[in-house]
């Protein structure tokens, strides 16, 4: 029987430091920002929606889309990241699905999806749990600005595109503190891979 853990956060509170441990530990891991960026591809129809909206200038020399600047232009505007959000989530969504349904019937004993917008998106009808990284939101807006090169406000802007991570802790079947060093964050997903699927 596969186990399909939900795995999501806020930006910048370890997420994808605790998505990596599992692929380390040689879990499936579907990775929803891999997945996005398959969808956009050069000749993919997500990409041609995403020109279509919002011009040929966010697409780069080679062809490819120029992530920054799409990423500047929707954080600083709810209407156009709503728009965005839109134009792609159902051919994400369909490959998530797809990609899940493959490890399911490889017999994967866990399956990690890893979301960014998992509640947003309402993904967690699809997971037996959901685990959620978590941080104070003033550790959170910290590793922001150090991680991108961000102003605060520029911070504060990505941090308000999502839903608030207090919130999503209080929503979460699993709360992984990542405050504190990094050994003591795997040791808490250690601690549940024990008791739940070694």
């Amino acid at each position: 029987m596969t186990y399909i853990l939900g795995l999501t956060g806020g930006i910048a509170t370890g997420k994808s430091t605790v998505s990596r441990y599992f692929s380390d530990k040689g879990y499936a891991v579907v990775d929803a920002d891999v997945v996005a960026r398959r969808v956009v591809e050069p000749g993919t129809e997500g990409l041609a929606n995403i020109v279509a909206h919002f011009g040929t200038e966010i697409i780069q020399k080679d062809g490819t889309l120029n992530r920054e600047k799409l990423g500047a232009m929707i954080f600083s505007d709810a209407e156009k990241r709503e728009t965005l959000n839109n134009l792609l989530s159902a051919q994400i969504r369909r490959a998530i699905m797809a990609d899940t349904e493959t490890l399911v019937n490889a017999n994967q004993p866990l399956i990690v999806l890893d979301i960014p917008l998992l509640y947003e998106a309402g993904y967690e009808t699809h997971c037996d749990a959901v685990m959620v990284v978590y941080t104070t939101e003033a550790v959170q807006l910290e590793r922001l600005m150090a991680r991108n090169n961000l102003t605060e406000e520029e911070a504060l802007n990505r941090i308000a595109s999502q839903e608030p991570i207090e919130t999503k802790k209080d929503r979460a079947d699993i709360v992984i503190d990542n405050n504190g060093p990094l050994n003591h964050t795997y040791e808490q997903v250690e601690t549940w891979l024990k008791n739940n699927i070694i």
